[in-house]
């Protein structure tokens, strides 16, 4: 068992896998390769009269004239919205993704010896596994569209275009026809963009950026989805009276830089009880958190956890299990501070 003392109490690692935020356009979808059709998309704000559907106390809900009186009051909100116009069908997302090198070199670490002992396993990794499964898995989120969330539900036709900047490579995916649920694919693309992405984390090349661009046929004058922002004043005069805010950069509709990373990472198959029809991949996270479903997947009872493997791996100078390493280097990639607090 690792002692306090073993483990540095100031350790950081900055992101590997750096996107932008992603803005969002409309189009037509046998019109898409024509910039001069492709339309910024603005927020709409609604007032709208809704009825009260939340769960309601015993005392109202079991006395008929109670719950007529509290039906009747009216739900007014004020809400952002954004949809495409009346003659668009597709909507456009385009973000850029930088990968960077030096997965070797923590950005803080206040321990000689630890320091050491990772940058000797991080370089075995290199060597032994450059960086391969993890680079295919990323690669084939970008090609799949995963990054559109619920934007990729219910579309007819949707088109991934991926260009390597600074070199004439480019790759373009049929995004419906490859899964989100697994990474059982063998398409020579999705491979040759892997080989890009690990090229970077291995160290390779200092950094790549590519420019990816989404189109989705979600249908004529069809909502669509930016990013809902956190407003932490809940005060109505906070949020300008609305009961939703979405995120927009220069009146332009977007999705948060940190969505589109998090659909990127999601890839961890590894993770105890993993079902590729139930959950599926879920993100790199150090517990395994899925915020939405309320659980964490790597507790660390059962000894999944990131700071468990990570620890164990680097005192000891080896992991079991392939698929650990693959995790860890990937919580790695993600970033985030990992030193021991010296509290209890």
């Amino acid at each position: 068992m690792a002692k306090k003392n073993d483990i540095a109490t100031v350790l950081a690692f900055e992101k590997k896998l750096v996107p932008s935020d992603g803005m969002m356009y409309g189009t037509n979808w046998e019109t898409r390769s024509d910039r001069e059709t492709i339309k910024p998309l603005r927020l709409r704000e609604k007032s709208v009269r809704g009825t009260i559907s939340n769960r309601l106390k015993a005392a109202v809900k079991n006395d008929p004239l109670k719950l007529n009186a509290e039906v009747e009051k009216p739900n007014l909100q004020t809400v952002d919205s954004c949809a495409l116009d009346e003659d668009q069908d597709t909507l456009v997302l385009r973000f850029t993704l930088k990968v960077l090198s030096n997965i070797q070199q923590p950005s803080a670490c206040n321990h000689q010896e630890f320091n050491e002992k990772y940058t000797k396993i991080a370089e075995q990794y290199i060597e032994t596994e450059g960086f391969n499964e993890l680079a295919r898995r990323y690669a084939t989120n970008l090609a799949n569209g995963r990054f559109l969330w619920r934007n990729r539900v219910g579309v007819e036709n949707l088109e991934v275009k991926i260009a390597l900047v600074g070199s004439e490579q480019s790759w373009t995916f049929d995004a419906k026809s490859i899964s989100i649920r697994h990474f059982d694919n063998n398409e020579p693309q999705i491979q040759a963009l892997a080989n890009e992405i690990a090229a970077a984390l291995r160290g390779e090349k200092d950094f790549i950026l590519l420019d990816i661009t989404a189109f989705a046929q979600v249908g004529n004058a069809q909502d669509v989805y930016p990013s809902e922002e956190l407003v932490l004043d809940k005060s109505s005069n906070a949020k300008g009276g609305k009961s939703k805010v979405l995120y927009s950069v220069n009146d332009t509709a977007a999705m948060h830089s940190q969505k589109i990373g998090n659909a990127i990472r999601c890839v961890d198959t590894w993770y105890p009880d993993y079902d590729p029809e139930s959950t599926g991949p879920i993100a790199l996270e150090p517990y395994g958190a899925v915020t939405n479903l309320g659980i964490a997947y790597r507790n660390p009872k059962a000894k999944s956890d990131f700071f468990t493997l990570f620890d164990h791996w680097v005192l000891d100078g080896d992991l079991d299990a392939v698929n650990n390493k693959h995790y860890v280097m990937g919580v790695l990639v993600r970033g985030g501070v990992f030193g021991e607090s010296g509290k209890e």
